[in-house]
């Protein structure tokens, strides 16, 4: 496929695809439990709730004690999902989800909303861009980041067979919904295939990536894009099939240039394929408050941005 041939369905919520997706599993599996700190309606947990209410766990604004309740409804052989917004999810909570969760290896699937400069106005106390880094470095922590609705509601049924903790992050606004593949956890999927540059993204960045494949085609460079959903396990095998042809990658993300997917490339080029990177994430700061097009624009998470460093990433191989 090229990367013109990619378009948009609709656009939709990947907090949405969610709610959906618990929803469904709701009727299908009986084990399933949803848990959240007071923030259902942000997490689309509602039809949930009125279908399933036995299955529902309203925790208040108590983070920690949540994941406590969540590792211990895993011993009675229920799949508890806990809802909240990324920071409460991840920063506030990241003892309890390190000394009761993963330690243990318990099979809690922390579903985190709001992820990133797109929580918007709300600003840098909510915005966190440190939680890929804090949960991939957790042992025994998959860690999984959808590109869109259809996605999220996919990872969101897929991670209910899934043996182990997850981390599930998603977003508030919404945006492109154009994913078609079928879904399957430490999968990369190769979005349209080119020889010049590889972009390799995840979340909100993925549909930021074919806009900037859309350009560069328009400027006949033949770009690779790799939709990188699941941060942990890695799928290094695609990474460095895609890098041994073009020869130089760029990554975007929504989230700290350090500890998140640019720098899980990084240690795979680095051990086996040393290559030109260039990484399009927040360099080293704090966000602030701001509409999620204006933060995304200035924080240099956007179309243009990635078309830049995949330019500058061709020079640096030639």
């Amino acid at each position: 496929m090229k990367v013109t041939d990619i378009q948009k369905i609709d656009e939709r919520e990947t907090r949405a695809g969610f709610g959906d997706g618990l929803h469904e599993l709701g009727k299908t599996n009986p084990n399933v439990v949803a848990l959240t700190a007071d923030l259902a309606g942000s997490l689309k947990m509602n039809n949930f709730i009125k279908d399933f209410p036995e299955r529902f766990i309203q925790c208040g604004i108590a983070e920690a004690n949540m994941m406590g309740v969540a590792g211990g409804l895993t011993i009675g052989g229920k799949i508890p999902f806990t809802g909240s917004f990324a920071n409460f999810s991840t920063g506030r909570v990241y003892d309890q989800i390190r000394q009761s969760i993963a330690y243990s290896n318990k099979n809690v699937k922390v579903c985190a909303s709001h992820a990133g400069l797109t929580l918007g106005e709300d600003g840098a106390t909510h915005q966190i861009l440190e939680d890929i880094g804090l949960m991939r470095m957790l042992p025994n922590m998959t860690v999984i980041v959808p590109a869109d609705y259809n996605q999220t509601r996919a990872a969101t049924l897929a991670i209910a067979d899934y043996q182990g903790p997850v981390y599930l992050r998603f977003g508030r606004p919404k945006c492109a919904n154009f994913t078609t593949q079928k879904f399957e956890i430490g999968k990369a999927q190769i979005l349209c295939e080119g020889s010049d540059v590889t972009i390799i993204a995840c979340g909100h960045l993925v549909w930021k990536a074919i806009e900037a494949g859309k350009i560069l085609a328009e400027q006949n460079v033949s770009v690779e894009i790799i939709n990188m959903h699941t941060i942990k396990p890695f799928d290094g095998d695609a990474v460095l099939k895609s890098v041994a042809k073009t020869r130089c990658v760029v990554t975007a993300e929504e989230h700290q240039r350090n500890g998140g997917l640019g720098d899980s490339v990084a240690q795979i080029l680095g051990i086996n394929f040393p290559a030109p990177i260039e990484m399009v994430a927040v360099n080293d700061s704090f966000g602030e408050s701001g509409t999620p097009d204006e933060l995304m624009i200035k924080y240099g998470l956007d179309a243009p941005n990635i078309v830049s460093a995949a330019l500058k990433a061709i020079a640096r191989k030639n």
